[in-house]
């Protein structure tokens, strides 16, 4: 009976399946799916959630705590802030940056999926032990056993392979400065010899009514000052004029404030009756 417990599945928890496991497959294909790379990183993290959400369900409390905190609150947080401050755009996700990594990422995708088949086929076909028999002493305790026992040579190689990756991903990070740092001083002497812009760079939107940091400031004379923009921007083709749009909302302004207080046209050819009746009469 104790058996048979074990191995069946209750209504809630069938409805749990099929609700949440709809939404992490929905997940993980709008993770590969997306343009922006946000929309993928939010995705994602949506999965990562659902899938603690599971391991808490199936009494692997440890599992599912490390999931939302390591993973999903640390790692994608992470990485969703890196994106939304630096910017990534589809157009950039297309540049291979290595020769092959499509197909490299193809075949191990591939690979992954028949291990995963694999995994799940001897899980239904074979016998297991059950919840209760594995966390007969703890569930810490009981994966810790599993870690450091039987697991063991699995879980040093692991940790190899991530020292490993954070090492070369310093390497090629770092670069080894060979010549001294130039002071403030000799970059501003620098800079006054060379004639560049000397002071701060005026912000974005100055006159143009907008305070995006994609909308080029405007000049006394309406036009546009490539000074407020960001070169990053400006090489995407990711600024937006509003000049024009901002000199007629202006016009349309300055129109029915001379409505409102009565006035006529104002500039240099509306000069006042009486000054035309003396320019006339002389």
């Amino acid at each position: 009976m104790s058996a048979l417990a074990a191995t069946a599945t209750s209504t809630g928890e069938a409805v749990q399946f099929w609700v949440l496991g709809t939404v992490a497959v929905l997940g993980a294909l709008a993770t590969i799916l997306m343009k922006k790379a946000v929309h993928s990183a939010l995705s994602l993290a949506a999965t990562m959630i659902i899938l603690a959400v599971f391991y808490l369900a199936n009494g692997a409390y440890f599992l599912g705590v490390v999931q939302i905190i390591v993973y999903t609150g640390a790692i994608m947080m992470l990485f969703l802030f890196v994106v939304m401050l630096v910017g990534v755009t589809a157009a950039d996700s297309l540049k291979e940056t290595l020769k092959g990594q499509r197909w490299l990422a193809a075949a191990c995708g591939l690979g992954f999926g028949i291990l995963l088949v694999s995994g799940i086929g001897r899980a239904s076909l074979g016998t297991f032990e059950g919840l209760g028999t594995a966390n007969a002493g703890g569930n810490v305790e009981g994966l810790a056993a599993l870690i450091f026992t039987t697991y063991v040579f699995a879980f040093e190689i692991t940790g190899a392979l991530l020292i490993t990756a954070t090492v070369g991903a310093m390497l090629l990070t770092h670069r080894e400065r060979t010549e001294r740092a130039r002071t403030q001083r000799e970059l501003a002497e620098q800079r006054v010899r060379e004639g560049k812009h000397l002071p701060p760079l005026p912000a974005p939107g100055v006159y143009a009514r907008h305070n995006a940091v994609d909308i080029a400031g405007l000049l006394p004379d309406g036009t546009p000052s490539e000074l407020t923009v960001n070169k990053t921007l400006r090489a995407r083709g990711q600024i937006r004029d509003v000049s024009r749009q901002a000199l007629d909302d202006l016009k349309a302004l300055e129109q029915r404030s001379e409505e409102r207080l009565g006035r006529g046209p104002s500039g240099p050819e509306a000069s006042r009756p009486q000054d035309r009746e003396e320019e006339n009469a002389q």
